[in-house]
């Protein structure tokens, strides 16, 4: 049987970072990972921006983390050599009627300490992007684009300089609360933790309730891509966004150049049952094209082919437009920390929440 200070379930941005941050406070730290390779589901099946941290609730966890997440996360960047750029983003007005919904985000950003938004008339969006017809854009420069597969391979290696013991291929198929923390059970092997950190993504939900921790639920929704064709990637240098969806859910199909020199379309945003179901029933191209074409009236319908899919980990059903994330001890069992329910902006905010985990880690431990 194996005996550690932390054992973090979830090999994902999140669960590295906080890997990282635990052992850097002198915790002995193992990383468990159900998949054979780390990073394989949400954190690299996203759009990869970097967001400035407009969208959210003033005082609810997405904004304050995703705020100083954006920081931490361009430092890190420009310290490890990731591919990444703080290109600026803008948030796109079709019709007057929508100028007061920028800024009504204009203002909510503002609260959130977001300092540095401009709300641009036509000629300005011309400036910046030729090709975007819009009569009016909130304008963020602080939003940025990022290699995810190569953040993920960053803090692999920063984990591994720091003794973390990295176990992929390894599952958790139960556990118990113990004198010494938490006993688990994976398919390899006995592991005694003091505290265990739950950020296992999409089955965050399932490890709490086969370890003894609270019961809630965590819903996949599906986010699909398309993809500009190479001779169409020019239409755009920036990510270019109309207003958020009004379910909530979503962020409305977005375009958004690659670090690598891509355009992608989207994400959609729709609620299944399957955990591990990305192909089903694909959207048609088409779709992207008649939601892009509003503010890209140049696209044509053979300037897109299909794109990617992701499964972004919600923890609150359709009806609800807005959830936080889960970041907190566990009622029942408070050594097992949550980082759960992490969607959007969990990316750019990897960094703080994994700051949030080891505080509370720290305070169960001391």
């Amino acid at each position: 049987m194996e005996r550690i200070d932390v054992a973090v379930v979830g090999g994902g941005v999140v669960g590295l970072a906080a890997s990282c941050a635990l052992a850097a406070r002198g915790f002995s730290t193992c990383l468990l990972e159900r998949r054979p390779r780390l990073g394989l589901e949400a954190s690299t099946h996203n759009s990869g921006v970097i967001h400035g941290g407009i969208y959210y609730p003033p005082d609810s966890l997405k904004a304050s983390l995703c705020v100083d997440g954006r920081e931490r996360l361009y430092r890190f960047c420009a310290d490890t050599g990731i591919a990444h750029s703080r290109c600026g983003k803008l948030i796109v007005a079709s019709d007057a009627d929508e100028i007061s919904s920028l800024e009504r985000l204009a203002a909510q950003g503002s609260a959130n300490g977001v300092d540095d938004l401009e709300i641009l008339d036509r000629p300005a969006i011309s400036r910046l992007e030729p090709r975007v017809s819009a009569i009016a854009a909130l304008w963020s420069p602080s939003t940025g684009i990022v290699e995810a597969e190569a953040l993920v391979r960053a803090l692999t290696q920063r984990a591994t300089r720091q003794d973390v013991a990295i176990l992929p291929a390894t599952e958790v198929r139960g556990g118990r609360e113990c004198l010494d923390g938490i006993e688990i059970t994976t398919n390899r092997e006995q592991i005694v933790a003091a505290a265990v950190v739950n950020a296992a993504g999409l089955y965050a939900d399932t490890l709490s309730a086969g370890i003894g921790g609270e019961r809630f639920t965590i819903y996949p929704v599906r986010g699909e891509y398309a993809e500009l064709v190479p001779s169409a990637r020019q239409m755009v240098s920036r990510p270019v966004y109309p207003l958020p969806e009004p379910s909530g859910h979503g962020l409305g199909v977005h375009v958004t150049p690659t670090t690598w020199g891509g355009v992608m379309l989207g994400p959609t945003a729709a609620y299944q049952t399957d955990k591990g179901d990305y192909e089903g029933s694909r959207l048609p191209v088409d779709t992207f094209y008649k939601s892009a074409r509003r503010f890209l009236p140049e696209l044509r319908p053979d300037d897109l082919c299909p794109g990617g899919t992701g499964i972004r980990a919600r923890p609150a059903p359709a009806s609800v437009p807005f959830s936080d994330f889960i970041i907190r001890a566990d009622r029942e069992m408070p050594a097992l920390i949550h980082a759960a329910g992490i969607d959007s902006p969990g990316l750019t905010a990897s960094l703080s929440i994994a700051e949030m985990v080891t505080r509370l880690v720290a305070e169960r431990l001391r």
